[in-house]
């Protein structure tokens, strides 16, 4: 065997090693915390619970990038983020690219909660971790901006992607109008967040079980921050507008 083409072999085995890794990590993390936030969740007083339940989190999505920088040939560039950490009641907006989204972004943001699927917070590896950090359930429009209003009157930052889904078209599929009517409704601002990966892991075309294509590189950018709005059609347009132009351009 030549041996470029010997390293090409050793090079896809490293990343199947990685893909190996990174999802063997992510279920260990979430299984040692599922018995403690099973436990604790009936017994602990609200406020007390949810703070421990978003520290653990992040702390858990902080380590588990960073065996994804040491050990899985990624590279996180998140520093952005860093500005909105002490932020109450704000509305992440963010590009849906790969299943890491959610991952990145509360590993930074140690107040935030995100919009989940009622199959995912009855999952029995999500589930008790989500519960306990009162992450905002979405069995549908109505209970969504009910729990979603209640969140934001705490204090919280709530992630959403209001593409509803991972980007199919990119570079931004249409958006939804919840996260208009929710901003609305509480009366809160939106803070736009630019996701950026060098390959499509892990998104909708991408199945579970295939290797990423290393090195991997995600970027977190800032967009605009927009004001609590009065018009959601409008809103939801503008916002639309100023997540396809930031990702048609290329970051400075």
């Amino acid at each position: 065997m030549r041996p470029r083409a010997s390293a090409g072999v050793l090079w896809r085995a490293y990343e199947r090693l990685a893909m190996a890794i990174g999802l063997g990590t992510l279920a260990l993390l979430c299984l040692a915390w599922l018995p403690f936030a099973a436990l604790l969740y009936p017994v602990l007083p609200r406020v007390p619970a949810q703070r421990l339940g978003r520290s653990v989190i992040t702390l858990a999505f902080r380590f588990y990038l960073a065996v994804l920088s040491l050990l899985c040939g990624c590279r996180f560039d998140l520093s952005a983020l860093d500005a909105l950490q002490r932020e109450r009641s704000l509305i992440i907006a963010a590009n849906h690219p790969s299943l890491l989204d959610a991952v990145v972004l509360v590993s930074r943001l140690p107040n935030a909660v995100c919009v989940m699927k009622a199959s995912l917070l009855d999952n029995i590896l999500f589930g008790a971790a989500a519960r306990i950090a009162r992450y905002v359930r979405n069995d549908g429009a109505a209970q969504l901006l009910r729990n979603g209003c209640q969140a934001l009157a705490e204090g919280a930052q709530v992630v959403l992607f209001p593409e509803g889904s991972r980007t199919q078209q990119f570079p931004l599929d249409p958006l939804g109008r919840t996260l208009g009517v929710l901003a609305k409704r509480a009366h809160v601002p939106v803070q736009a967040v630019l996701l950026e990966y060098s390959t499509p892991y892990l998104g909708k075309r991408w199945p579970l079980w295939a290797p990423p294509v290393l090195p991997l590189v995600c970027t977190a950018r800032l967009g605009c921050r927009f004001d609590p709005p009065s018009d959601h059609p409008a809103f939801t347009q503008a916002l639309e507008q100023h997540l396809r132009a930031e990702l048609t351009t290329p970051a400075p």
